[in-house]
């Protein structure tokens, strides 16, 4: 299996969000099913509905976080003179003016304004060199 790749903040937010999401979204999600149930039949009841979506929503989010942080390299962010993970590169392809952006990483470190590649996808490769 690969091991995922993170930068240190990346890292510390996606514990940060797994840690709020077993704790503290657990227990706001259960008070809110449970008000839900007070509303009138199961079966008809929108709200009622609506939390266990979230609940499910929630739940497969945990999963996700828990997966992908069990098996999981922090990785040094780096100077400017050589990508590796967590690099935001700029690129300029031959014969078009636009310059494109891209973070060299996991989706989970996404930034604004930024197209994120995976280092094992073919751009990633040749990007690491």
């Amino acid at each position: 299996m690969t091991q995922n790749k993170l930068t240190r903040a990346t890292y510390d937010r996606l514990q940060a969000e797994l840690l709020h999401l077993t704790t503290e979204g657990r227990v706001d999600i259960a008070r809110t099913i449970e008000r839900a149930r007070h509303l009138g039949d199961l079966s008809e009841n929108a709200d009622y509905h609506s939390a266990k979506d979230q609940q499910g929503h929630m739940e497969a989010r945990i999963r996700k976080l828990e997966a992908m942080l069990k098996d999981v390299e922090v990785v040094d962010e780096v100077g400017t003179s050589e990508v590796s993970t967590g690099t935001v590169v700029s690129l300029r392809y031959d014969g078009d003016d636009d310059v494109e952006r891209y973070l060299v990483g996991s989706i989970e470190e996404e930034q604004n304004g930024v197209s994120v590649v995976s280092p094992d996808s073919p751009l990633g490769q040749a990007l690491l060199g």
